[in-house]
This record gives C-alpha cells, sequence and structure tokens, in this order.
C-alpha cells in the first residue's frame, strides 16, 4: 500500500492501490490487453498485505471464483477488457441475483471480438448496463485520468458494499496506461464502506428491507444463495410471479431510488450555454480545451462529464438539455451515450454525434471545436 503524497503512476496501477485501500483482498483474473497491468500489480502486491490474487484458467472462472469469495466475507474484484467481459456475463447476472458486492474493472478496446486488442474503444457501455439478462439495474463508473482511477476505483468498493450488488469499473485503454501525477491521501482521510452485517438471530439476508445485511461463511448463519428467484430466507420460489415480481423489483429499486447519492458528474456552465458536450472518459480529455477554445471564440459553451455512466445522469443531461440548443456527443463507439442523451432531452435540444472507431484514434480537441463552432454559428 502506497505511502501519501504526489506519486507518478500508471493508470491500472492506480487502479491497483486503490483497490488495496479499499480493502481489496481477494482478486482473480485472466490475462487480457489492456487490463493485464492490474492483475500483475497485485500479483505482487497484494500478498503484501494479506491478500490474494489467482490466475484462473478463464474469465468464466474469475467472475465465478470472486463471488464465492464474496461470501466469505472478502472484498473481491477481477479485471478484464470486453472479451472477457462478455465471458462474465451469466456469472454477472447470478451475482445480481445473490446481490454479491463485488467490482468488475473493465478497460475497454476496439470490438468486436478479439478487434484491436492494442487500441482504445469505448464500445462496452451498453454491455455495461445491459450485458447479462433479465432485469437489473447497474451501477459503472467511468475514469478519465489516472488520479481517477484511484479515486473512483474506491468509490467503486464503496458502493458495491453499501448497496450489496457488482460495480463495474469502466474505464479505457488510453486512462488504464497512460502515466500521469496523482495525489494520494491520508489514508484516515479516505471514506471506506464495508457491508451491513447481520445481528444474531437474524434470518432475512435477501429483503424485509432495501438493502438487507449479508452473513459470511461460517458466521454461524444458515442461509441459501441461489441464483433462482428465491424469498426473504433464500429459499427458492421459481413459480411464484408474486414473489418474483416483489424481488427484482426491489434489486432493481435499490439502485434507482438511491441515483441521487450514486450519480456523480463534473459539470461547467451548463446553465448559460448555447451548446452542451456530453462525454466521458478518454474522450472527455478533449473536450475541456475544445469548450474553453469554443468560449473564446464567444461562443457559449458548457459540458457535462460523466463520471456515472449507470444509472445515466438524467437529471442533469435534463438541465442541459433545457439550457443548450444543441448537445454534441463526442465518443470512441457508434452512438451508446448518443440515444440516451437524446431520449432524456426529449427534443428540447438538436443532439448531435460525433464519432471514431478503429485504429487507436482518438476525437482530438479540433475536431469538437469545429463541431462547436459550427453548431453555434
Amino acid at each position: 500500500m502506497l505511502n501519501p503524497g504526489i506519486k507518478f503512476m500508471q493508470g491500472s496501477q492506480a487502479l491497483a492501490e486503490a483497490a488495496i485501500t479499499a480493502g481489496l483482498r481477494f482478486f482473480a483474473g485472466y490475462p487480457i490487453t489492456p487490463a493485464s497491468e492490474i492483475a500483475e500489480h497485485l500479483a505482487k502486491e497484494l500478498p503484501k498485505v494479506g491478500g490474494i490474487a489467482i490466475q484462473m484458467e478463464d474469465e468464466i472462472a474469475s467472475i465465478a471464483t470472486i463471488i464465492g469469495a464474496s461470501w466469505t466475507g472478502a472484498k473481491v474484484m477481477t479485471a478484464t477488457s470486453g472479451p472477457g467481459f462478455s465471458l462474465m456475463q451469466e456469472n454477472i447476472g447470478l451475482a445480481f441475483m445473490t446481490e454479491t458486492p463485488l467490482v468488475i474493472a473493465d478497460m475497454q478496446r476496439a470490438g468486436p471480438s478479439t478487434g484491436q486488442a492494442t487500441k482504445c474503444g469505448q464500445g462496452d457501455v451498453m454491455q455495461a448496463r445491459w450485458g447479462t439478462h433479465g432485469d437489473y439495474a447497474s451501477i459503472t463508473l467511468s475514469p478519465n485520468s489516472v488520479q481517477e482511477m484511484f479515486d473512483l476505483t474506491i468509490r467503486a468498493f464503496n458502493l458495491a458494499e453499501k448497496y450489496r450488488t457488482p460495480v463495474i469499473l469502466l474505464g479505457d485503454e488510453i486512462i488504464a496506461h497512460m502515466r500521469e501525477s496523482i495525489i494520494i491521501p491520508p489514508k484516515n482521510s479516505i471514506e471506506i464502506v464495508n457491508r451491513k452485517k447481520p445481528r444474531p438471530g437474524e434470518t432475512m439476508f435477501f429483503g424485509g428491507e432495501e438493502i438487507p445485511p449479508m452473513p459470511s461463511i461460517g458466521e454461524g448463519f444458515n442461509v441459501t444463495v441461489t441464483g433462482s428467484t428465491h424469498d426473504e430466507y433464500g429459499i427458492r420460489i421459481t413459480a411464484d410471479p408474486v414473489g418474483h415480481r416483489k424481488l427484482v423489483k426491489r434489486l432493481v429499486g435499490k439502485i434507482l431510488n438511491n441515483a441521487d447519492e450514486i450519480v456523480e458528474v463534473e459539470a461547467y456552465n451548463t446553465e448559460n450555454c448555447k451548446i452542451g458536450v456530453v462525454s466521458f472518459g478518454c474522450t472527455s480529455r478533449a473536450v475541456y480545451e475544445a469548450v474553453e477554445r469554443a468560449n473564446e471564440k464567444g461562443v457559449k459553451t458548457g459540458f457535462i462529464r460523466l463520471k456515472t455512466l449507470w444509472p445515466f445522469p438524467e437529471k442533469q443531461v435534463k438541465v442541459l438539455a433545457q439550457t443548450a440548443k444543441t448537445i454534441l456527443v463526442p465518443e470512441m463507439n457508434l452512438r451508446q451515450i448518443f440515444f440516451e442523451v437524446t431520449r432524456v432531452a426529449e427534443g428540447a435540444a438538436k443532439v448531435v454525434p460525433l464519432n471514431k472507431i478503429g485504429g487507436g484514434e482518438m476525437i482530438t480537441p479540433e475536431e469538437i471545436l469545429a463541431v462547436l463552432l459550427k453548431e453555434g454559428a
């Protein structure tokens, strides 16, 4: 664990160090570009704090293993990229259904399939929301700097523990591999959240309250953990429509009902702009310069950067849509967040896409500025 102070670090290393700081004690993963450095760093550093890092035979085994480890009381994580994230989806559904706190770090690359393994992409946005089957609500965070790889990793663990749910840290190749100076705060200034534990005699671990307590194996509680529809006690009720609706509505509700607390954005000039920009991840870094230059040229411009992708920041985007006449959505995919912005804007503002995929080519400040000046003319 790093001492406080200013450090010069790679994004993947910052993520790994933050996970240890947040309490990670069990990691299981499989090597994959551009996330392998996370596993490599944890294999070296996690044993120093009494933790375990293990390389599994594949990504399916990795996610299954951390689900089991979480039920022993450990804080757990796996790290992967798009193809591995795809393989994990069935067991991610198991984690949602069993309300198992865990963190999945997905460092995106160009896809589909093997795609371009060493090149950046932002194409896993919808997969992070809808990748597994059935009705559920995911929490997905999006860092745009090495500092935020540290900060949002700790937040991911805190949200997973507080809401008893998987949390996805959706980074990308650029942020994972870049190196920047970051500030490691004193340990006593970092908020660390731990899951709610049951009191002696409690038996309802899957209901009874919005976020029920979670026992650990070996603590003396008799609990059934199943991916099938179950009642408050974990007992399977696979033919009861009322029980199924009650369970799944609570699983979705515990996230959406607390969206105001979960959602986090960076906003600038959103209540006094003619043109707005909604961006996330590595692409958002180009927005800062483009917005500054647009304002210098007399085009009133503001932006919202999505630190939280899911639940989608509807309130913040709606405010922007009521102010700006046009909203630009730059992203390194083919319009994944664009359609969410369009849905929320409800015709109040014109929504314009700016997309680029393949070869690791970034969307530049100049490309964003050109659209801002055109729309602001």
